[in-house]
């Protein structure tokens, strides 16, 4: 039984056709829930912790980036910390004044294929490139779908309670 009626059910024991899936659910779980908000819910706060839906989303996008492109292919990329305040990866996360949502969900769903493309060609128990995120001990790519899932699933329901103190609706 699904969690959802969007969650995917591929039929495959495949686990990087499951990563796939599974990401890309995420990704989309996270695109409608923004969507249902308004531009002034987008950048504010409801929360102790201050941030706002907007962020989580910048956030999202740059972390992905930066296990996939930057870890495990040691691509190098523009502003890899692009998403904290003068790239500290400790920092709070910021969304520059003239970036909106339709931009960065464009970023979202392009790392998404990145990604995808990523787990299309590599094996899961292939270590990440040295040179990029790593200079040592670099993880497999199966620790970075798990530990990028696990971000995904995490923020979702952040933003489930962003949305629903913004406008009250709960969903999936």
């Amino acid at each position: 039984m699904p969690l959802s009626r969007h969650e995917p059910r591929p039929d495959s024991a495949d686990p990087a056709a499951l990563f796939t899936s599974y990401l890309d659910y995420y990704r989309w779980a996270v695109d409608r829930k923004l969507r249902s908000l308004s531009d002034a819910d987008l950048r504010a706060s409801r929360l102790p912790s201050g941030w706002s839906p907007l962020e989580l989303l910048i956030h999202l996008v740059h972390m992905e980036q930066r296990w996939f492109r930057w870890g495990f292919l040691a691509e190098q990329v523009d502003r890899p910390w692009g998403d904290n305040v003068g790239q500290d990866p400790h920092g709070p996360w910021t969304v520059p004044d003239d970036v909106d949502l339709a931009e960065l969900l464009e970023a979202l769903h392009t790392g998404g294929t990145a990604t995808s493309a990523v787990l299309a060609v590599h094996d899961l128990e292939e270590r990440a490139a040295l040179g990029g995120r790593f200079t040592k001990d670099p993880p497999t790519l199966a620790w970075i779908c798990f530990h990028v899932l696990q971000e995904y699933a995490r923020h979702a329901g952040h933003l489930d309670i962003a949305v629903e103190l913004a406008d009250g609706e709960t969903g999936e």
